[in-house]
Order: structure tokens, then C-alpha cells, then sequence
């Protein structure tokens, strides 16, 4: 009987043996998977927060502009260089921005 006992028990060990090896062996296998997967996927630098405006900073960019179209629009009488200057205004906005608010607001 106890050897019938030791026998069942040396079968029921290298049951569990062969199931931890092949545990082993799926993790090693995901570990050099994610390793793999590191290693070619590329890196980007993450210097902090993107740049971004405030809402407020946003809002007053544009009605800054929308008064200042207005003000062409109906202080300027000839039509050609209405629309010259709103274009001046469009394409010079962003500089003025920067130089107003700084690069790094928000």
C-alpha cells in the first residue's frame, strides 16, 4: 500500500513539474516577447505637458482677431485692401501671439 502511495505521489509531482515547467516557459516567452516589442517600438520624448493655450487665452486670441477684421472691414472703404489687410491679420496672428503671450503658455 505505501509503495502503491509514493508511486501516485511521484506521478502526481511530476505532473505538477511538467505543468510548472510549462508555465516557465510561457512566461520567459512573454517576457521576451514584451522585450522584443520594447525594444522596436519607437521612443518618444516626453518633455512634460503639451503646449497648449488656456481656454481664456484661446478665446481672447480670437475675438483680439474678430475685432480687428471688424475694425478693416469698416474703417477701411476700398475693398481690395480690406481683404489684403484681413489676410495681413490671418497670416501675422500667430507671431503676434507668440510675441504677446510667450511659447510656453498655458
Amino acid at each position: 500500500m505505501s509503495k502503491e502511495r509514493a508511486r501516485r505521489r511521484e506521478e502526481r509531482l511530476a505532473v505538477l513539474e511538467k505543468e510548472k515547467a510549462a508555465r516557465a516557459r510561457k512566461v520567459a516567452r512573454r517576457q521576451r516577447r514584451r522585450q522584443l516589442v520594447k525594444r522596436l517600438t519607437p521612443r518618444t520624448r516626453k518633455t512634460g505637458q503639451l503646449y497648449r493655450r488656456t481656454r481664456s487665452q484661446r478665446l481672447g486670441i480670437l475675438l483680439g482677431l474678430a475685432v480687428a477684421v471688424a475694425a478693416v472691414w469698416l474703417l477701411v472703404p476700398e475693398l481690395s485692401l480690406r481683404i489684403v489687410l484681413t489676410a495681413v491679420l490671418v497670416l501675422a496672428a500667430p507671431a503676434l501671439v507668440v510675441v504677446v503671450l510667450g511659447r510656453k503658455a498655458g
